[in-house]
């Protein structure tokens, strides 16, 4: 079994999506098909949104795009970004966006450091901003900045605990702090992870990975009240990830790449 663990933190969303503010909700559809429970997986391109400690965990370059390509009539929402990690230390950009929303249009940028501290032990940290809309030039930082602080403890081969403090834009202090565990355990990875507010009630959320071959697995998961699902192809250069979360009255599709060097 995998087990969530409790500390405190956030403040209830404005937000009729969670992807709206500043965390990193929906980056990715592996992440996504896991049930948002990724804090402590945290290994592929999106970590820098999820887990930015948990860059160090290749070498070499990562680049990945997603795309929600049903029902975009709902809202539309589009990561993508980059990761590099040599020798204990990680770099990331990456910027999410969402359109057709309330709020108007969520635009991130997130520029994102790791470093290993010890063997079992690496650390991150974001700054992020928010960009400004309608603008008629590209912006490299843009308003808001905030912060996310995150850890990755690795004590065994199969177990992994994953932190990740976020500040949002326009607040002080630590508005969210997620806790999560990863577990390999019968040739199936497990994930929980529990966001817990400054003021309000925690999410939780919940997943499961299984490869039915070496280069072909299935997912799902639970997302703080909506379920999830997909399944996704690996290989040596790259995967595909595919994605549906249940939205209430509707449903969502997502499809993500992901190409490494």
């Amino acid at each position: 079994m995998v087990i969530g663990f409790f500390l405190i933190f956030s403040t209830n969303l404005s937000a009729e999506f969670p992807f709206e503010e500043a965390r990193p909700l929906y980056t990715g559809a592996r992440a996504l098909g896991m049930g948002n429970a990724f804090t402590a997986v945290a290994d592929d391109a999106t970590a820098g949104f999820w887990n930015p400690a948990g860059l160090i965990q290749w070498t070499g370059v990562k680049l990945f795009g997603v795309n929600k390509f049903h029902d975009r009539s709902d809202y539309g929402f589009d990561p993508k970004g980059i990761g590099y990690s040599y020798r204990g230390f990680g770099l990331f950009w990456g910027n999410k966006i969402a359109l057709g929303v309330e709020s108007g249009t969520p635009d991130f940028n997130y520029y994102g450091l790791a470093y290993q501290m010890s063997a079992h032990v690496a650390g991150g940290v974001n700054v992020k901003f928010k960009r400004k809309h309608p603008s008629d030039h590209y912006q490299f930082f843009g308003i808001h900045h905030s912060y996310d602080f995150a850890l990755l403890l690795k004590p065994t081969g199969n177990l992994k605990f994953g932190l990740l403090a976020q500040q949002l834009p326009e607040e002080h202090g630590i508005r969210w702090l997620t806790i999560g565990t990863a577990c390999h355990y019968w040739n199936a990875l497990f994930a929980a992870d529990i966001a817990i507010p400054r003021s309000g009630r925690p999410d939780f959320y919940l997943g499961i990975e299984w490869p039915i071959t070496p280069h072909f697995c299935v997912r799902t998961g639970y997302s703080d009240r909506d379920c999830t699902g997909g399944f996704g192809l690996d290989w040596k250069w790259g995967r595909i990830d595919y994605a549906r979360v249940w939205e209430g009255d509707f449903t969502s599709d997502f499809i993500s790449a992901e190409l490494r060097f």
